[in-house]
């Protein structure tokens, strides 16, 4: 039944190829070369590859497939280390909106809650605020007054994430084995990410959790807020948010109207990412402007709002050290450091020439620094040093994407509220700051005072590990000693 279900799924899916003139990527495969010809007999390649683009194509056909590819087409987008860029930026296109489910609401969440509905709210729209690929929001009202918004796994969404994954997987290991062309994505790894990503977004209460920890980190923040998740009422396929209130950070002619100082609004978003990622080590790593709002509370020194916090990034600190320390030294130009940085940091071979690596990172820099400052991209700039690095067997970390793909997306919000936002201006000081206080006498005794507690419980088993020790030499001195004595050869 499974293989049945398998193969219908795969003739839907052919027949999407066609209908948008994808069908070639599988003629790709040198396996499939004797049939390229029937490329020519599909009425839609004559039609589509002269009006639109390959990835204009491919965004149709995900779209087309349904919400488990949309998804997989926003995480794809993210892979701008793996895609080529015209494919990239028509999949970040790819609208995060698909048809509400309306059919037996309210019992989906009395089911999930165990009770009914009056239980908990005294107000429950059925009609959805918002709906997703993977969710949809509705709007509620507590017992005790207080605005919500119940946030719903569609029903069935499981099952169909599951079939499409296995089928995914599948076409993935298929490619990887025949298609030396395709295989330049890593379509397997690929996969796996999507894998892991959805699964992620199936569990609600894991959002919820990383909604809880980002509020914490900010909670006496003018910065940032962070809506209150109600824990009594969250289940895995339902998640209870205070409902916040605010102006969608893209609506700019309204933000100017309403007289927002824009200049500061964009440097505090830039401050934001820079205190996620160095200060905390834990960033909202899906902060496209569908996910941002602008609180209405102070104009002068404006407030952001975030939501929707299935996709989260962390760093450790050596990842820290690392992007701070390369930031740094690529806008003093000095690119022998960038390259001894990525070989000291063990992110490249140790027998990697410097010289070339440097030789290969100005060519991409230079033509991006003669611009004026306020024009260069920090996430471009990423970018560009992930694909160059690639070419030297560099292994891109999956949190250093997903800051990547904050960064682009940060700075894009940012310049859209002030097109003159001079990012350099605003993070080269918190950069030298981090940087300053993770070394020197300050940065020492800070480090001794976190580990006392480790070191003093460690304490009393010194000594009988310094016992054990030499005991352990002494045996080992003594059996070499009656080696000695009962080998002939040394006597």
């Amino acid at each position: 039944m499974k293989t049945l279900t398998r193969f219908f799924r795969l003739m839907r899916i052919n027949y999407v190829l066609m209908r948008y003139s994808l069908d070639e990527i599988i003629l790709t495969i040198p396996a499939f070369y004797p049939l390229r010809f029937l490329c020519y007999f599909n009425p839609w390649y004559w039609w589509l590859r002269n009006r639109m683009s390959r990835g204009e194509r491919m965004r149709l056909a995900l779209e087309a497939l349904g919400p488990i590819f949309i998804k997989a087409g926003q995480i794809l987008s993210t892979r701008r280390d793996l895609l080529p860029d015209d494919i990239a930026i028509e999949l970040e296109r790819l609208q995060d909106r698909v048809p509400p489910f309306t059919e037996n609401v309210v019992q989906y969440v009395e089911q999930a809650l165990n009770a009914p509905l009056s239980d908990y709210f005294s107000e429950f729209d059925p009609v959805a605020l918002a709906s997703a690929s993977v969710a949809q929001v509705h709007a509620a009202v507590l017992l005790d007054g207080r605005q919500v918004v119940v946030k719903i796994l569609r029903p069935g969404i499981q099952k169909m994430i599951e079939r499409d994954l296995d089928l995914l997987t599948t076409l993935a290991g298929f490619l990887a084995r025949y298609s030396s062309q395709a295989n330049r994505f890593k379509p397997k790894e690929m996969a796996d990410e999507i894998a892991h990503t959805l699964h992620d977004e199936l569990d609600l209460q894991r959002e919820g959790a990383n909604a809880s920890q980002l509020r914490r980190h900010f909670l006496h923040s003018d910065l940032l807020y962070v809506p209150e998740i109600h824990w009594a009422l969250s289940r895995n396929t339902i998640l209870v948010m205070e409902r916040i209130h605010g102006i969608p950070v893209h609506q700019v002619e309204q933000l100017r109207q309403l007289g927002f100082n824009m200049k500061n609004l964009a440097e505090r978003g830039i401050e934001l990412f820079f205190t996620q990622v160095f200060r905390d080590s834990f960033f909202h790593a899906d902060m496209h402007p569908g996910n941002i709002f602008v609180s209405l509370d102070n104009k002068e020194k404006p407030q952001f709002i975030a939501v929707d916090f299935g996709i989260v990034g962390s760093l450790n600190s050596h990842d820290q050290r690392y992007l701070a320390e390369n930031l740094l030294a690529f806008f003093k130009r000095d690119y022998q450091r960038v390259a001894e940085l990525h070989v000291a940091s063990g992110w490249l071979p140790p027998d990697t020439r410097i010289d070339q690596f440097e030789g290969a990172i100005r060519a991409v820099c230079e033509p991006i620094f003669e611009r004026p400052l306020k024009e260069i991209s920090f996430g471009q700039l990423l970018l560009r040093l992930f694909q160059v690095a690639r070419r030297y067997q560099m292994n891109i970390q999956p949190q250093l994407i997903l800051l990547q793909k904050t960064l682009l997306n940060i700075e894009g919000v940012g310049r859209q509220l002030y097109p003159d936002l001079d990012l350099w201006k605003t993070a080269a000081p918190f950069l030298e700051r981090w940087l300053k206080n993770q070394i020197g006498l300050k940065a020492f005794f800070k480090k001794i005072k976190n580990n006392l507690p480790y070191w003093s419980e460690k304490f009393p088993e010194i000594p009988e590990l310094i016992f054990e020790i030499l005991t352990q030499i002494k045996e080992r001195n003594e059996k070499e000693r009656f080696k000695d004595k009962t080998n002939p050869r040394t006597r």
